[in-house]
C-alpha cells in the first residue's frame, strides 16, 4: 500500500487546485490512498511564536502525517507567476526546527499539480517550487507535468473535474508518482 499525503495551496472554498486534489484522490491506482490536508490553521510564520510558544500543533500535526507518509502531493496555485504565500509559509512552518528537515522532507517523493483560470496553467509556479524542494532534500518526481489551464472550463462549479483529457492525463501522472513514491 502507497500512502500519500496532499495539500492545496489554496484557502479559497472554491478553489481548483483543492478540486485538483480530490479528482486526483478518486483516480488513484490500486494499492495508492490519498489523504487531503487543509492547511487553514497554519499561523503565518513568526520567530518570536516559535521561540516562545514552539511549533503550533496544526504544523506539528501536518509534518506527523508528511513524515509518515510514502509521499507528498502538492496543489499549487501560480501567483504573480510564482509561489503562492500561504503554501511558502506552510512549507516553512514544515522545515521547523531544522533538524526536523530530514525526517519530514529527506528523500521524500515530492510531486506537484496545479490548475489556473490563466492561459499557462501553473508552469512558472511549479518551476519555483523546485529551488525550494531541492533545498529541503525531497525528491522531486519529474517523470510527468500536469499543469490544468482554463481551469473554470474543466472543473464544474460542484468542484467535479469534468474535462475527460484531464481527468486520463491525472490518472496517468498519478500512476507514475504512485510508482516513484513506492520505489522510493
Amino acid at each position: 500500500m502507497t500512502s500519500l499525503i496532499g495539500i492545496s495551496g489554496s484557502l479559497r472554498q472554491g478553489s481548483f487546485n483543492t478540486a485538483l486534489l480530490r479528482a486526483a484522490r478518486d483516480l488513484l491506482p490500486d494499492g495508492t490512498t490519498l489523504e487531503v490536508r487543509s492547511i487553514a490553521e497554519i499561523p503565518l510564520y513568526n520567530g518570536d511564536l516559535e521561540q516562545r510558544d514552539g511549533v503550533p500543533a496544526a504544523v506539528t500535526t501536518l509534518k506527523e502525517a508528511i513524515a509518515a507518509a510514502d509521499g507528498l502531493l502538492i496543489a499549487t496555485p501560480e501567483y504573480n507567476n510564482s509561489i503562492p504565500g500561504v503554501l511558502k509559509n506552510t512549507i516553512d512552518w514544515l522545515s521547523r526546527p531544522a533538524s526536523d528537515i530530514p525526517r519530514v522532507f529527506g528523500a521524500k517523493p515530492v510531486a506537484l499539480i496545479g490548475a489556473s483560470p490563466g492561459p499557462f496553467g501553473t508552469v512558472l509556479g511549479q518551476n519555483a517550487w523546485l529551488p525550494v524542494f531541492k533545498t529541503l532534500g525531497a525528491q522531486l518526481w519529474s517523470g510527468e507535468r500536469l499543469l490544468v489551464s482554463r481551469a473554470r472550463e474543466a472543473i464544474g462549479e460542484d468542484g467535479s473535474l469534468t474535462d475527460e483529457k484531464i481527468r486520463a492525463r491525472l490518472r496517468v501522472f498519478l500512476q507514475g508518482f504512485s510508482t516513484f513514491a513506492q520505489a522510493s
